[in-house]
């Protein structure tokens, strides 16, 4: 079984708990504050293994974690940084979102490692709240949270020529013929259910990389026949052979096959299907036209050369015009931009993640009309990490109000100068 897509969870590291200790020495009897820092958790990283050609090794383990970083220590010792996960793919595999589909990482081009997810900062220690009024703080900041994510996992082929067009069009003979590739080749629909790569070696050294890919029908881009599952693998390629049966061998309109594909490539991706196409009319040693018949290559060039599709007369088996088809391709190529199909990061884990997704809730009273209540695991996650005795943390406290709309929340139920506002166990006077 080809392995192309996988559904994983990731885990980045929790970071390290920030310590509380005191210095303890003889003839020290009022030693300071030294509690180390917590350590910093594991980053979930995904590189690009060149060894690589499937995603197989994710097909059969769902979870994968980085290490949490360590507690700080005493004699203000650092915990121990978390591990970090490095998860290797073949080149050209995209990483998204699995919920909304959208891509946090494609690992193609010159982007061939990537951290995903950040590992959770470690905590301050006690050694670092201690001021001239709080000379013995007896708070640690905790560790930053784990962040853990579905991701989806792709591959998309890396090749500059897709090789396109209806089972049977001989498409797995042609690349055995042009290329290193060795595909399974027999006369029934579906032989090729995986994509093959080979590459195709000019007399001037120019080569390029070709992909054979499944045969389309009608309604693959909705998912029939082999549809979605290997449609994606022709979003990278520049240029498209397009081989079509004209001898139609199976009894199918070759031009009307032309037709049917690119509607499939419309469907599933309008830019596929603008992108440029050079027809090769296959199985010419087979064409057998009666007396006042048309030509199905002539009529095959009729058709689509003025569309700007060149039409192409050879014989997969025998050769018979194959060289002169890759001529043009190579041309082809030449003329063409060099730039790959990067696609570019759409989801950014930081931004749905930490606290930003926590609720709170804003309410008055029943019981006291001037007292203002306010909960909610956002608001119990700041108060674990924040020391309001130091100006530094009290300040960022009433940033934490105004920021995240809380005190305009207060002011629309009404409350006044000299009112009270609780939250959890703290309860401070409200003044503007």
């Amino acid at each position: 079984m080809f392995a192309d897509r996988a559904k994983i969870i990731i885990r980045s590291g929790k970071g390290g708990n920030g310590h509380v200790s005191f210095r303890r020495e003889k003839y020290v009897p009022d030693g300071g504050p030294d509690g180390g820092d917590g350590g910093r958790g594991g980053d979930v990283i995904f590189e690009v293994d060149k060894g690589l050609n499937t995603l197989f090794d994710y097909r059969h383990r769902r979870k994968f974690s980085a290490t949490d970083g360590q507690e700080g220590g005493k004699k203000r010792c650092h915990g121990k940084d978390g591990k970090d996960l490095v998860l290797r793919v073949p080149e050209g595999t995209v990483v998204r979102e699995a919920a909304s589909g959208q891509v946090i990482a494609d690992l193609s081009g010159d982007n061939l490692r990537q951290v995903v997810l950040k590992g959770g900062r470690g905590g301050n220690g006690n050694m670092h709240y201690a001021t001239s009024t709080m000379q013995a703080p007896k708070y640690a900041q905790p560790g930053q949270e784990a962040v853990e994510l579905e991701v989806l996992l792709e591959l998309k082929m890396i090749a500059d020529v897709g090789l396109i067009g209806f089972p049977n069009a001989g498409k797995s003979t042609f690349l055995s013929r042009t290329t290193n590739a060795a595909p399974k080749i027999a006369d029934y629909p579906f032989t090729t259910i995986t994509p093959n790569l080979g590459v195709v070696e000019s007399d001037d050294g120019d080569g390029f990389v070709i992909a054979d890919i499944p045969g389309l029908i009608e309604g693959a881009s909705e998912g029939a026949g082999l549809g979605h599952e290997f449609l994606r693998h022709i979003e990278r390629t520049r240029l498209f052979i397009h081989l079509v049966d004209a001898a139609s061998v199976e009894g199918r309109d070759p031009v009307e096959d032309v037709y049917t594909i690119n509607r499939e490539l419309a469907s599933y991706n309008e830019e596929l299907a603008k992108r440029p196409q050079i027809i090769a009319a296959n199985k010419i040693d087979a064409i057998f036209t009666e007396e006042g018949s048309e030509d199905p290559v002539q009529r095959l060039r009729k058709e689509f050369e003025p569309q700007g599709y060149p039409v192409y007369a050879i014989s997969a088996v025998s050769g018979q015009g194959v060289p002169e088809l890759i001529h043009a391709v190579t041309a082809k190529l030449r003329e063409m931009p060099r730039e790959k199909v990067v696609f570019a990061q759409e989801y950014f884990p930081e931004e749905h993640m930490r606290d930003n997704s926590l609720p709170f809730t804003v309410e008055k009273s029943d019981q006291d009309e001037h007292l203002f209540i306010v909960e909610g695991p956002k608001i119990e996650r700041m108060l674990g990490y924040t020391n309001l005795e130091a100006e530094k943390g009290f300040r960022f406290f009433q940033n934490f109000l105004r920021d995240n709309g809380i005190l305009d929340q207060l002011e629309a139920l009404g409350i006044t100068d000299g009112d009270t506002v609780q939250m959890y166990g703290l309860k401070f006077d409200y003044y503007k």
